[in-house]
Parts: structure tokens; sequence; C-alpha cells
């Protein structure tokens, strides 16, 4: 059943908003003093992008900023999440080497917004490694989190004058394990059962240096909040009634949201499952280089407690059931023991994995409410996406953010859940990671067969708009006062 614009009721102070990453965006990828990053050399060589497409040019967001500004000015966004890239501001990676037209650049897009009165939400990293950062270990080097809270710094100096929203990191799990373990993101490492920790851990480690260094030197004087963005699905046992299928989805859970949010929100460790799973299997499969799931050093600033709301990235769900056999090698997928599975009753939109479950989002808020100690939530990624033939007037996606909208309010009004804001991934069509430019998930089309790029919005655009255009005249002050 899909709702009218008029059903979807929110508070007055909540951020809509659309988010976009550097890598996928900006292009000009060696252009005005700009370093290399993971994904300049992954996407350079064969045979790793759909059709060898890479973002050298992408969207070309660093030359045509201002068409991007025109479409956020559009769809009335009250925030806009975007990220910086690191080795556009910091070719080598280091703050010995400071690209002054990295800075104009951000400088620009984060002046403009703010004079559009648009607040601009900043991710530290979205995937994208300065390559020369990788050629000394990348992060499963244990000087990365130094290195990192050196470039966190960088930026709050930089830019914390205007930047009141802040997410070091966005989505470790994925980063971690398909580019340290599947070896299908950057940098493209296949180290089964053993890299995927390590990078993991050193993502937490230079997240909460970063944290700590806002708290102790920024956050007085700029009074903004640091966090991090997670993404999971939510998961259900296949059967419901069965012990194994219930235990199965709860190691799904604990291994794709409780590997990163239990140390920060809740224990200051990782789920005990984890950790007992991953050192049984390594003593049942003989590996003795010491325990694979890293502990937490008391040299290292305290990770409980460094995120100032819980900022998540929801796609699909997945009913998920005990694997019938476990092959004894060690594997991320062997540690968790969860086998996923699509219901056929759930409608897949354009890749093969987006099963469509607006419903799942609602028990997820209500699940991290619960097990989360009722943090504040941003939901900084939500999208639905398109393959082959373009459909302009995109009426299930049109649909499917009216029935998402619909299920947050319900988190909301219903369970209690207190979130802020919502970002759509994404602002415009860009390139989709390994998906290249097959996948859009944008609210504007934008003509990669064209040098213009033309940005044009879709039907979908213009139905999120008028949501939020419905929301801001609910909210009007009244003549007597707010």
């Amino acid at each position: 059943m899909s709702h009218t614009v008029d059903e979807i009721v929110f508070p007055s102070h909540f951020a809509w908003g659309a988010s976009t990453a550097a890598y996928q965006i900006e292009g000009a990828w060696n252009a005005d003093g700009k370093g290399s990053s993971i994904w300049d050399t992954f996407c350079h060589a064969k045979g790793k992008i759909f059709e060898d497409q890479n973002g050298d040019v992408a969207c070309d967001s660093y030359h045509l900023w201002e068409e991007d500004l025109k479409c956020i000015q559009q769809l009335g966004l009250s925030h806009y999440r975007l990220s910086f890239s690191w080795s556009r501001l910091l070719p080598d990676g280091t703050t010995q080497h400071v690209n002054p037209k990295g800075v104009a650049y951000y400088n620009k897009v984060i002046d403009s917004l703010l004079a559009n009165n648009i607040t601009p939400m900043v991710t530290l990293y979205h995937n994208d490694l300065p390559q020369a950062l990788q050629d000394i270990g990348g992060w499963k080097s244990l000087e990365i989190a130094d290195v990192f809270d050196s470039y966190a710094k960088f930026c709050f100096e930089t830019f914390g004058d205007r930047v009141k929203l802040w997410l070091t990191l966005n989505e470790p799990y994925v980063c971690a394990k398909l580019g340290h373990e599947d070896g299908i993101f950057a940098p493209g490492l296949k180290e089964p059962g053993v890299s995927v920790y390590l990078t993991g851990h050193n993502m937490l480690r230079a997240h909460a240096k970063a944290w700590h260094s806002y708290h102790t030197h920024f956050r007085q004087a700029q009074k903004g909040l640091v966090s991090l963005t997670l993404n999971s699905d939510w998961a259900e046992p296949l059967d419901p009634n069965s012990p194994e299928d219930v235990a199965a989805t709860e190691r799904y859970m604990a291994f794709i949201l409780g590997w990163f949010a239990n140390p920060i929100f809740l224990t200051g460790d990782y789920p005990e499952i984890m950790r007992s799973r991953i050192d049984a299997f390594s003593k049942e499969t003989g590996y003795s280089e010491g325990p694979r799931l890293p502990k937490f050093s008391p040299d290292d600033p305290a990770v409980l407690g460094t995120a100032d709301f819980f900022a998540l990235n929801y796609f699909t769900s997945r009913k998920v059931k005990a694997p019938a056999s476990s092959p004894r090698k060690l594997s991320f997928k062997n540690d968790q023991g969860a086998e996923e599975v699509l219901d056929p009753s759930w409608p897949i939109c354009g890749v093969s994995w987006l099963a469509v479950v607006p419903d799942g989002l609602r028990k997820l808020l209500k699940y991290i409410k619960d097990t989360y100690k009722s943090p504040t939530v941003y939901i900084t990624e939500n999208g639905f996406s398109q393959m082959g033939p373009v459909e302009m007037e995109d009426m299930k996606r049109c649909v499917y953010y009216r029935d998402t909208l619909h299920e947050i309010s319900k988190a909301m009004r219903e369970d209690g859940v207190d979130v802020r804001g919502y970002f759509v991934w994404s602002l415009m069509d860009n390139f989709e990671w390994v998906d290249g430019f097959g996948v859009r998930f944008g609210l504007f089309h934008v003509d990669f067969s064209r040098p213009e790029l033309t940005r044009t919005m879709y039907r979908s655009g213009r139905e999120y708009a008028a949501i939020i255009s419905n929301h801001r005249s609910r909210h009007k002050p009244t003549q007597t006062g707010r």
C-alpha cells in the first residue's frame, strides 16, 4: 500500500537531505594537485569495474559544483551530505603537503551551501584512501590511525568553523570486507578471515582518535557533532521456530552491525559472539598467529562513547538460516555462520542484491533503539536503484520513498525512535563503485553520454521536493511567534 505525501509528518527540526561521495561524483581525478586514491588505482586496472568504467570524470562535480547546488536548491534540501577527497586535500595523505586548490574547492562548496541555508554534513573518509598511504600498508597498518587523526584535525581546523556535522568514516564494514576479504572493492585484497578484522579494528582506532581530538580541542569553540556511518541490513530468521536460524540471525546482526556499534555504543569491545566464534574457528583450523579479532589496547583512546549520534545507511533486508555445513577454512563468512536468503515476495530494484523492504528499516530502527540505548539517529543513506533503460517517470522509486518515510514516521511515533534526519542516496546518478554507471540511484538523472553531463530531475526528485515543501508549509512560523 502506497502512502500520500500528506500522511508523512515529521517534526519541524527534521533534516531533509541527500548524500554523495567524492570519488563517485567529483571527477578531476588528477587535476589541480590532487593525489591518487586507491579507487583511481583500482579502476585503472582492467577487469574490475562494469565495462571498465572509472570515476576519472564521473559527474565532474569538481568543475560543475554550481550545477549540483542548483539541484540541491530545486529539491529544497535543508542538509547536504558530501565527502572530502582525502587525496585532494592532502595528496600524499599527510599534513606535510596541503593542496591549496583542494582546500579552496571545499571552502567554495561549504560557503555556498551555507549562503543558501543548507547545512553541510561532511564525511572525512568515503572509501578513497590516498594511494600513498596504501603503499605503506593502508588500513592494515597500525600507524594509519594516527595519520587519519592528523587528517581529521586538519579538517576540523580548516572547515570546522562552518561544518557542525561530521562523519569520520563511511561504512567501515564495506571497506574492510569488500576491500580486504572479498577483493571486489579497492584496494582489492583477498586475504580471507584475517585482514578484514585488522582493517576494521584500525578504522575503529582511527575514528576514536579523531573523535577524541575533536572533543578535546575543537568541540567547545565549534560546537559540532561527530560520528561515523554504519551500514546494516535488517535480518530475520528464515524459520522463526528454528533455534538454529534464530541463532544464525543473531550472529548475522552481530557481524554486520554489532562489529562496529557494540564497541562504540555499548561495551567498548566487540560482540562476545564474534570473539568466541572467531577464536574457536582459529583453534579448529590450526591458525596460530595470534587473535584474528584484535584486542583494544589501553594505550589507545577509548572507543566507547565516541559517537554523538547514530548514523545509519540502510538499503535492504534478509532472511537468515543456519548453513547446512561449515567448510573448515578461514573466512569472515565461516566465522559468521549465517546464510542469507531473499524472500521471494520482496521485489528487487536494479541490482540483484537490493530487495525492496521499507518496513525492514522501521524494524532496524527499533532494534538500534532497544540495543544501543536509544541514540539519536540520522539515516545517512537510503535509496532505490534502476538499471537498463532509464525511467524518468520512476514511479516505483516514488512509491518506495513514500513507503520508507511512512515507516520512519511510524518508528518515531509508535516505537519512540529519535530520528533526526533522512538523506536519500543519492543526489544524482553517479559512479556506483563496481557497477560503474550501469546502476542509477539519483534524484537527478545525469546524461553521461554528453560532455555537459546534464542533470535532469526524475519524477522521484519532484516527489521528494514536494514532501519537503509540504513539511515546510506545515511548520511555517505563525505571526504570533514560533
